[in-house]
């Protein structure tokens, strides 16, 4: 919707037909967990923009229609009217592909029975919020991503028993385990129970069989992160990249004339490692967007790439990452330092008023570039890793970040902002030596 609404700002007799096979359009489906725990009151709250919004403006919306395939040398779409039960092609002269993502699925027994849930659209919110009316008193969250581990807490505010089994080490696989063990400690204490390095065998009916035991459930949700949404596109001849989302340029055009892709279903350019990436945030599902529409209508825009810069909050505390992670450093090719740091949101002397806080740095071994970060702390902490999000993307190095003319109050910030402190702590792991980190 965004490339849509952008193209009709510029062009203003074209054409523009939208299918979506749901009920809804431009929406945040990151609000979701919010909403199931009750914050958010109304699920049209997460509605950006109405249907008839966009049909005010000339964009002929069709909900409840799917595209099933797609003739690129012939320029039509198969289309399914769900409502009507009916299939007709339409032809095109462009077409934009914002297909998403969908939710990955353990191929395990049981999957598909009806209280177990993805969530990524508001079709699926409805359905949890159909499921939380009838009170569920056990619930088990499959995976530790995300809105897998929002959700959890969301539950957990519901009054529900709530388990998240996951089979990695940590929660929260985008950060380095050290720090995803902070994140287990938080829900643990919150009375979630946390089951690490631990495989589903199957599901049914009121429990999650996994390795160790089986887990009393009422309702599963699937917190497994997410793939692209791309096999009918892969089936029509769309290029596919080599993280399996629809490669683009840097104009989010495919290599196939007049085919543009935003957003989920599509791959970046990662701006530290230099990797083709698929990260499903809406952050940047609406900047490529932004550029598709500008691009569909005869402009020029560019999206130069991403760093998986994301922060959220579970349970008691706040959560955020930019860049490269040990794993993702590693698999780049880089050398490289690394410092953790423990401090407060501001001057130890604030007392309670201040909240503590981790940081975790990584550089370049050689040159001192700032590879990436992550952030573990309480109110306050989270957004201060936009500082290193900033850093990355003018490729500075750790006196960089050390110099930077950061703002000091003692509620807000010691006099070493904890950023400028990692920096300078792995400054002294780069430099080791008298005076290093000064």
């Amino acid at each position: 919707m965004a490339a849509a609404s952008q193209v009709r700002r510029l062009q203003r007799d074209v054409e523009i037909v939208v299918l979506e096979k749901g009920n809804w359009a431009s929406y945040s489906a990151c609000g979701i967990p919010y909403l199931v725990g009750g914050t958010v009151s109304w699920l049209k709250d997460l509605v950006a923009r109405t249907p008839e919004e966009f049909r005010a403006m000339r964009i002929d919306l069709r909900l409840h229609h799917e595209a099933v395939a797609l003739d690129l040398e012939a320029r039509t779409v198969e289309v399914h009217n769900i409502e009507r039960g009916r299939t007709f092609t339409m032809g095109f002269d462009q077409l934009h592909l914002a297909t998403g993502a969908l939710p990955r699925r353990p191929h395990v027994p049981g999957i598909e029975l009806p209280h177990v849930f993805g969530v990524q659209t508001l079709t699926d919110a409805e359905a949890i919020l159909a499921a939380v009316e009838q009170a569920p008193r056990r619930v088990c969250v499959i995976g530790g991503g995300y809105v897998g581990l929002e959700l959890a807490e969301a539950f957990l505010i519901r009054g529900a028993e709530v388990t998240v089994v996951d089979r990695a080490a940590q929660p929260m696989g985008t950060l380095d385990p050290d720090m995803g063990a902070l994140v287990a400690a938080a829900m643990r204490k919150m009375g979630i129970t946390v089951r690490t390095e631990e495989g589903v065998l199957g599901i049914e009916k009121g429990a999650v069989h996994a390795e160790h035991g089986d887990i009393p459930a009422d309702v599963v949700i699937l917190g497994t992160g997410v793939r692209p949404n791309t096999d009918m596109l892969a089936v029509a001849g769309v290029p596919l990249g080599e993280s399996g989302a629809v490669a683009v340029d840097r104009r989010q055009r495919t290599s196939i004339e007049g085919v543009f892709a935003a957003g989920d279903c599509c791959e970046s350019v990662h701006l530290v490692s230099g990797a083709k990436v698929n990260v499903a945030l809406g952050t940047h599902a609406n900047k490529q967007g932004r550029v598709a529409g500008i691009n569909l209508a005869g402009g020029y825009a560019t999206f130069p790439g991403v760093m998986g810069t994301a922060v959220t909050k579970i349970c008691a505390n706040e959560i955020g990452r930019t860049g490269c992670n040990e794993a993702e450093a590693i698999a780049a090719g880089f050398e490289y330092v690394t410092a953790t740091i423990d401090a407060t949101t501001g001057s130890q002397y604030m007392g309670d008023a201040v909240a503590p806080i981790r940081v975790k740095m990584l550089a370049e071994r050689g040159n001192g570039r700032v590879l990436g970060a992550q952030i573990v702390g309480g109110p306050g902490s989270a957004k201060r890793i936009d500082v290193v999000a900033t850093a990355l993307s003018a490729r500075m190095t750790l006196e960089d970040v050390i110099s930077l003319d950061l703002g000091y109050a003692p509620p807000l910030s010691s006099v070493w902002d904890p950023v400028a402190a990692a920096a300078r702590a792995a400054l002294g792991a780069l430099r080791p030596g008298p005076g290093a980190s000064r």
